[in-house]
């Protein structure tokens, strides 16, 4: 049997109990295994202890996931504070590791706040009003819904055409599950865009710096995948990349 690639994924500090722990949500770890045909390591978020540099050699690839927690407004030179829960030793993980993974010329995929992470590691920008401005759409559900009619919440996307996703998907626009209260302010130099909302919020990007595969997206692709053949192909893309194929 051929070996698969290794794909790593990052962690979290999460409270268990009485005390931290790193923490990966089972749907991104096993849609990933699943559907990119991959084996896993957790990334611990743990930066007093050690350097992104010391594993992404021995990786084929990382995924930077989803979370409750936001990116420290600091980071994206925002004075305001904002709301929290802010995870500051995961902060300091990714952009370290993103740095990484690009010198190391590795394929590099986000999902809704590693989307946001990667953004600002390359010098872009966050908002935080995406479910609150009258000016865009709701991008989250109302306050007090469950945790599944969270991901219930969906818009549309329009896939630009001429694009990685345009050309995977091939048709126009995605209908995509939208949980999020940071988006988008100002992309990152380097990055092009590949779908935007119907307010014009920039949904998903993409860019080959040092000739490496990145891809990320705002929606959440591992949120029932064996259900959803478009979430599955971002999962499939993922593969691809971890096999140098895209």
């Amino acid at each position: 049997m051929s070996q698969r690639p290794v794909l790593g994924i990052i962690a979290c500090n999460r409270t268990v109990g009485t005390e931290l722990a790193q923490a990966v949500m089972n749907r991104y770890a096993g849609a990933a295994m699943r559907h990119a045909d991959c084996a896993a390591l957790i990334i611990p978020s743990l930066p007093d202890h050690m350097r992104a540099a010391e594993v992404v050699g021995r990786l084929d690839g990382v995924l930077l996931t989803g979370t409750p927690s936001n990116v420290a407004p600091a980071l994206y030179g925002d004075p305001v504070e904002g709301e929290g829960p802010f995870d500051p030793d995961r902060d300091r993980m990714v952009l370290d590791l993103v740095d990484a993974v690009i010198a190391a010329q590795r394929p590099l995929f986000g999902i809704c706040r590693g989307f946001q992470e990667i953004n600002v590691a390359l010098g872009g920008t966050l908002r935080r009003d995406t479910s609150a401005s009258a000016e865009l759409l709701h991008h989250h559900a109302p306050d007090g819904v469950g945790f599944d009619a969270m991901f219930d919440h969906h818009h549309k996307v329009d896939l630009v055409e001429g694009g990685l996703l345009a050309g995977a998907y091939e048709k126009p626009s995605l209908d995509v599950n939208s949980v999020h209260y940071q988006g988008v302010a100002t992309l990152a130099d380097g990055l092009t865009v590949e779908a935007r909302a119907p307010d014009g919020l920039v949904e998903a990007y993409s860019a080959r710096p040092n000739g490496a595969p990145l891809l990320a997206v705002q929606w959440h692709p591992e949120w029932a995948t064996d259900g959803n053949a478009d979430s599955r192909t971002y999962f499939q893309l993922l593969g691809r990349a971890l096999r140098g194929a895209l």
